[in-house]
């Protein structure tokens, strides 16, 4: 049930975390001598009026398509290695959210590669003309038909450096502040304190790792006109600085935290409705109560509707 619970959960927080996603994606790799957008919200505005609302969705069915993998990978790798590690310590959380994050990067690379590029794809127009993907699957086998399996893992790195501390920040921040102010499940405003601690907790990683991220976008993006611009990850930082400066690396962080408190605050209330729903009707059945988690970290929300989680 906590497999089902974090599947709604993220998806809920796709749809609504997406459009800002889009908007980070456009500032960080937009061209710096010919910008086409002035800031957050003038990105937000452009893109609706030029490319209409959907144009704030593209690429939406990556994220929707990898949800499931993603989420099964998470609370799988967070669960066994909290029990692996035998006590619910705040560093374990950090410990065991690291781990679910390294290893989820298996599909979070590809997913992103291919939210990337859909995300890019009419930039500017509101009905686009030359479609070179027609969809997410249709993009990643288009990578690997020219670039092989290296080409569809464009990326893994960076999202490597960015997954595994970030989701170890996400259920660190989670444990400290549910234990801070007061979450057990008999607690006063449970769902307001939840929603609070998810979404502070989504802030906080994205805080960590957002210059990996805006490297990241860079080299996913490399390359779709044909030309790679940058030849490894040490040089991509080096020609971003060198021409935009230090601040190149804050590209898109506001629309990335506008979307990062939303995000956490819908996924953690969708998946703590569904696991009570779930508790009372397991309750109803066996006619007794059941015994509820002692701590709010053992609901174990998913952390990665940050990058998508996004969520960084």
């Amino acid at each position: 049930m906590d497999f089902l619970a974090g599947c709604i959960g993220g998806a809920a927080g796709v749809l609504v975390g997406h459009p800002f996603d889009t908007v980070k994606v456009r500032l960080q790799i937009q061209n710096v001598d010919k910008p086409l957008y002035r800031g957050t919200f003038h990105c937000f505005q452009s893109i609706i009026r030029q490319e209409s609302m959907l144009g704030l969705y593209k690429g939406i069915g990556s994220p929707m398509m990898g949800l499931t993998f993603i989420n099964a990978i998470v609370f799988g790798v967070q669960g066994n290695a909290m029990r692996y590690l035998g006590r619910d310590t705040p560093m374990n959380q950090f410990l065991a959210g690291a781990a679910a994050g390294a290893i989820q990067c298996v599909i979070c690379c590809p997913m992103e590669l291919a939210k990337t590029r859909l995300q890019m794809q009419g930039t500017g127009e509101r009905k686009s003309t030359r479609k070179l993907y027609k969809n997410s699957l249709d993009c990643l086998v288009r990578i690997y038909n020219r670039e092989g399996f290296r080409g569809i893992n464009r990326g893994m790195l960076t999202t490597l450096i960015r997954e595994t501390p970030g989701f170890g920040v996400y259920f660190l921040t989670y444990d400290v502040l549910t234990r801070a102010i007061g979450c057990e499940p008999d607690a006063p405003f449970m769902i307001p304190k939840l929603l609070f601690a998810g979404g502070m907790s989504g802030i906080a990683s994205w805080l960590s790792t957002y210059p990996v991220d805006v490297i990241k976008s860079r080299l996913q993006a490399d390359g779709v006109g044909g030309v790679n611009q940058y030849a490894s990850i040490a040089d991509c930082v080096r020609q971003s600085v060198k021409k935009e400066g230090y601040m190149v690396f804050t590209r898109g962080l506001t629309s990335t935290l506008l979307r990062a408190f939303p995000v956490n605050a819908t996924t953690f209330a969708t998946v703590t409705l569904v696991l009570m729903w779930a508790r009372d009707r397991e309750a109803g059945q066996k006619d007794c109560e059941a015994a509820p988690p002692t701590h709010p970290a053992q609901l174990q929300a998913p952390g990665q509707a940050q990058a998508q989680v996004s969520s960084f």
